[in-house]
């Protein structure tokens, strides 16, 4: 029985299809929806060229304050982005629990998100850009199929399909 499910969103250009794949499953199911998105930290180069324009302090001061001021309002945009999308009132939107921005590496901030929150399925894009040679499938998408402990539903690209 499906009760809980967790939708992961990268927030790329097939997430609104995504999306309407994750609310019809917990619509199916009437089930609990938990959406995430994960921001991946910075990298050293980017942190050294911060530091070198805005200096140590100022760089510690982002780091603190203004990253879960940046992730907040990323929450709030997805949050104001579905009710755009399905109108205020819709009744699929009452299956939306909670929608969190998180930082870390995607693939396993998902699985952690999926054990705590206990969800029974995890719904995610096969990719939201083309990957290599046309690859069918990302390198979150993969690991988080190969790592996980519940059944995943993935929804493949739309990208060269009529």
């Amino acid at each position: 029985m499906i009760r809980s499910m967790l939708y992961a969103t990268d927030l790329g250009l097939y997430a609104p299809y995504v999306t309407q794949h994750a609310l019809a499953l917990a619509r199916t199911f009437n089930a609990g929806l938990y959406v995430i998105h994960v921001v991946e930290p910075l990298g050293l180069f980017a942190e050294s060229v911060l530091q070198s324009y805005l200096g140590e302090e100022a760089v510690r001061e982002l780091h603190g304050r203004g990253v879960s001021t940046f992730m907040e309002g990323i929450e709030q945009r997805m949050l104001d982005g579905f009710r755009e999308e399905f109108g205020a009132g819709h009744a699929d939107l009452s299956f939306i629990r909670t929608v969190r921005v998180v930082q870390g590496d995607p693939s396993m901030v998902i699985l952690e998100q999926a054990r705590e929150l206990a969800v029974d399925l995890l719904v995610v894009g096969s990719h939201s850009r083309m990957v290599g040679d046309g690859a069918p499938i990302g390198r979150t998408a993969a690991r988080v199929l190969q790592r996980a402990d519940v059944p995943v539903y993935m929804v493949p690209m739309m990208q060269g399909r009529q």
